[in-house]
């Protein structure tokens, strides 16, 4: 008997299942009943009143503190609505100019606002050690105290108020115009590939963008990856010297900022801001530096998976799954929900609102920003999660992830505007901790052992990617960062070479890498937009590892450890909240023992692999 035919209604309903294309966000509730402007003017009224308390800062009691910081969380909350409603709608189509014009209206208006508080932060630092303590002592301060006090630490950075004033008024058309350009022209890139390839059998050639050419470097057949990678080559060489432009004026532009301020080295503001020393940074790179061979066995070992006698670039994220077929929505939603309600119904709970709730925008589509992200927004409304779902397994993965981050918002919204947000070093926590949640589920249910050893070999690449990967690239930063104070501008080809160098160094012999792949740094936001982010996902991944290796340990009992870290926000230093759940962040050695997790991953993709038959046993 033959299956029945599919009307075109089930047709079209079964593709846009697995292309998410009906997975659309609603904005509209983050302004409510009111516009952007009618948001910006009251923000602005706001922003007047808070301004009468310039020059009273040291004569404050501890009960008029806090009502001029509720007042100020009160503006936190309006501008981050208008704000992130913005920024959003940009994200889904950044090639649309009312968008962009939209967009920077609202930097305009709120940078010009935040010119008029200034004085908060300097009459703040003035005050003496034994006054702010004794002010924050005070429980009616508790929902601001941690915050108060990181401000505090700026203190030998900070320059006089017409100087601060000044910065600030000059940023959206100084470091932040020249952000948003390289935003525009990234996502503006498209790649062109045989039409074949990209389910297009009818085509000679197809235009996708660029994280859909991406995409294709986990294809099984070699000659569809290299042409990928020949085609994203290709696309990044119109423009190349433009990105290069502006990575040079942004990089001249931290250098200025940095010497203005009297920071000791590029990334020093960077760790200020994670609540994290020089020093202990440091230790974090020096330790994976020291580990790369992990990142090296893995792809010698994987260039034998694969029939190869050593590896091309292309191939480190191909797929060693002997099936790599496509997955729907709705299977992929499945999933992680079970994944999570396996280790929390609370969880899983929150995490279906997502869904529900349309606070999830899916489909991968031209002038979409690159990439997937987690907008906190605001503690009264909820997060939303972007991705650019083509279908693969990896965007499972990738929705758990986000989703992780989704979470730690959700739970974290009590806390307030001032709490709600961890530092960088803790953001990933949540979030790496749901993709191992989400693996480990999946890898209970497979007993095929080409199956095991495929989803075993992806967890370690992901760890691989999040500890090896951006640690080199934090070297990259390094190099670049270093070289632009040093010799000055920095010409296409030195960036590729220092690309090339800090690359090869991760990769060593096990990965031989193509002329075209030195141009690949071109398109990396993170560099731009946040200099010094990157190690923040090494540091996120090692804590998170080890999280989840508490839980192993102790089980269900852990569960009431972890939803308390998430529900403290950024409440707590780094070191307080890593104790919630067992974690010493202060000790040195505390790295070196989530890296032998990491090679413990390794030995389980080796083993599995063996026991499938893909490598000699």
């Amino acid at each position: 008997m033959y299956p029945a035919a599919m009307s075109q209604a089930d047709t079209e309903s079964a593709e846009s299942d697995l292309t998410a294309s009906d997975v659309r966000w609603e904005l509209d509730e983050l302004l409510g009943d009111s516009t952007v402007e009618q948001m910006l003017d009251r923000s602005g009224e706001l922003v007047d009143e808070l301004a009468t308390a310039r020059g009273t800062i040291a004569d404050l009691s501890a009960s008029e503190l806090a009502g001029l910081m509720r007042r100020s969380a009160e503006l936190e909350e309006l501008l981050g609505r208008v704000g992130n409603y913005v920024m959003l709608r940009f994200s889904e189509d950044t090639a649309d100019p009312q968008r962009g014009a939209e967009m920077m209206l609202v930097e305009e208006r709120s940078t010009a606002m935040a010119t008029k508080l200034v004085f908060f932060e300097l009459e703040w630092a003035e005050l003496s050690d034994e006054r702010v303590e004794e002010l924050l002592a005070d429980p009616e301060l508790d929902f601001c105290a941690h915050h108060l006090r990181n401000m505090r630490r700026y203190r030998p950075h900070l320059l006089s108020e017409p100087e601060e004033k000044l910065l600030t008024e000059k940023s959206v058309s100084g470091a932040g115009a020249w952000v948003r350009l390289f935003d525009e022209l990234t996502s503006a890139l498209t790649v062109e590939l045989p039409g074949p390839l990209v389910g297009q059998p009818g085509e000679q050639s197809a235009t996708v963008g660029l994280e859909a050419g991406l995409s294709l470097l986990q294809h099984p057949d070699r000659e569809a990856r290299a042409t990928a990678a020949e085609a994203v080559t290709a696309s990044l060489a119109p423009g190349l010297r433009t990105r290069a432009f502006v990575y040079n004026t942004l990089l001249l532009d931290k250098s200025v900022d940095d010497r203005l301020r009297g920071y000791d080295s590029w990334v020093s503001s960077r760790n200020l801001s994670n609540e994290a020393t020089d020093e202990s940074v440091q230790a974090l790179i020096d330790a994976v530096v020291n580990r790369y061979d992990i990142a090296q066995r893995w792809y010698t070992a994987k260039a034998q998976v694969l029939g190869l006698d050593r590896l091309s670039d292309y191939d480190r994220m191909a797929s060693v799954a002997s099936d790599e077929s496509s997955i729907t929505w709705s299977s992929a939603r499945r999933l992680v929900l079970d994944a999570y309600g396996s280790f929390s119904p609370e969880l899983a709970d929150v995490a279906r609102r997502f869904f529900d709730e349309n606070w999830i925008d899916a489909p991968a589509g031209d002038g979409k920003r690159p990439g997937a992200f987690c907008a906190y927004t605001v503690p009264s409304h909820h997060p939303y999660v972007l991705l650019n779902w083509t279908s693969r397994n990896r965007d499972v993965l990738t929705l758990a992830h986000e989703l992780g981050h989704g979470l730690h918002a959700y739970l974290a919204r009590d806390q307030g505007v001032f709490h709600q947000s961890t530092p960088l070093t803790l953001a990933e926590t949540a979030s790496v901790f749901g993709e191992a949640v989400t693996n480990n589920a999946l890898l209970e249910d497979l007993t095929d052992p080409n199956d095991r050893f495929s989803l075993l070999a992806s967890t370690l690449e992901d760890s691989i990617a999040t500890v090896f990967r951006q640690v080199a690239m934090n070297r990259f930063e390094h190099a670049v960062h270093t070289e632009r104070r040093d010799a000055g501008e920095l010409s296409v080809e030195r960036f590729g070479e220092l690309w090339g160098d800090t690359q090869g160094a991760v990769l060593g012999d096990s990965v031989e890498l193509t002329e075209g792949y030195h141009t690949w740094w071109s398109y990396i936001p993170h560099f731009i937009a946040t200099p010094g982010y990157v190690y923040a996902y090494a540091y996120g991944q090692l804590l998170a590892l080890s999280v989840y290796a508490r839980y192993t340990e102790r089980g269900d009992d852990f569960v009431p450890a972890y939803l308390q870290l998430l529900r403290a926000g950024g409440s707590l230093p780094p070191e307080e909240l890593g104790s919630i759940v067992d974690c010493d962040l202060a000790d040195p050695g505390f790295w070196d023992a989530g890296l032998d997790i990491v090679e413990g991953q390794l030995d389980a993709a080796l083993e599995a692999a063996r026991a499938a038959g893909r490598l000699p046993s």
